[in-house]
């Protein structure tokens, strides 16, 4: 009986596993079956690097350049403000605060990883543009605000994933350092870091993962104005965002662009996500 019991789960969760794998394959298929098409007719280098999107002119002109570009500005800006806060945190939880404080962290980590993004264009809206428009000039919806709502809604992928990295270092390379006449912080800053590298990078890897793939804050930050940002407090859009707004009326090769655009999308995140694995796989290893 108890035999039985156990094949009955084991093939329960492999009829899970499988169809996790299953949904992933049907959602690649749909995706390339409903984008390609559009990409072999407009030509890669015109797909990918012109700036013109004008689906209203005759013939309709599909250039994602200004949104990919877009993208790389709120995504970048985005890891700049989040990873040496989330790594700093991180540090601060693991090996400096006290058992009690680093009980509170982790919770406000989860529950911050938990708050709609809606919640973060609003606070945004409400707090950070004004004060972009007033102290810096500009509209205030603009790459910078963006990037920083984004810097902040990558923290708890960075520092969760970074702490237990930290946490996983093995105690004899602390008293080793330690042993050796090093300070807290030469240890922390010369061993554990260097130690926890691998994971470390994987966090900040899924961390772009997350910026690139974000809509609704996007949306309400950027300005989603269709031009190639200049600077930082220039409004932009990205392709996440151009999705989000012109798929609800799209037809026809409008809207297998707005496909490819995806199939762009799930190619970036599929590759991020590979070498997220093979730095963690190093890191076991390791």
């Amino acid at each position: 009986m108890e035999g039985l019991r156990e094949r009955l789960i084991a093939r329960t969760l492999l009829v899970v596993a499988c169809s996790v794998v299953l949904a992933l394959a049907i959602i690649t298929y749909f995706i390339f079956r409903a984008g390609l098409p559009i990409i072999f007719h407009l030509g890669l280098d015109d797909f990918l690097f012109s700036t013109r999107w004008m689906p209203a002119d005759e013939g309709g002109s599909y250039g994602i350049g200004a949104m990919a570009l877009g993208s790389l500005w709120v995504t970048l800006g985005a890891l700049v403000v989040g990873v040496p806060l989330g790594v700093a945190v991180a540090v601060f939880s693991a090996e400096l605060a006290p058992t009690w404080l680093a009980n509170l962290i982790r919770p406000a980590i989860q529950l911050l990883a938990g708050i709609p993004s809606v919640i973060y264009g609003f606070v945004g809206l409400m707090v950070l543009v004004p004060w972009v428009r007033q102290h810096l000039g500009g509209p205030g919806l603009c790459v910078f605000t963006a990037a920083i709502v984004l810097g902040i809604m990558i923290l708890p992928n960075i520092i969760s994933i970074s702490e237990d990295s930290l946490r996983a270092v093995p105690p004899a390379y602390r008293q080793g350092a330690l042993a050796l006449g090093a300070t807290r912080w030469q240890t922390i800053w010369g061993v554990l870091i260097p130690a926890a590298r691998s994971g470390i990078m994987a966090s900040i890897i899924l961390g772009m993962g997350r910026a690139l793939g974000e809509t609704m804050a996007v949306i309400m930050m950027i300005g989603n104005s269709l031009q190639v940002p200049r600077s930082l407090l220039d409004p932009a859009t990205t392709l996440t965002s151009n999705i989000g707004l012109e798929m609800a009326y799209a037809s026809g090769q409008h809207r297998e662009a707005l496909f490819a655009t995806g199939v762009v999308l799930f190619a970036f995140i599929m590759i991020l996500n590979l070498i997220a694995n093979v730095v963690s796989r190093r890191r076991v290893q390791a």
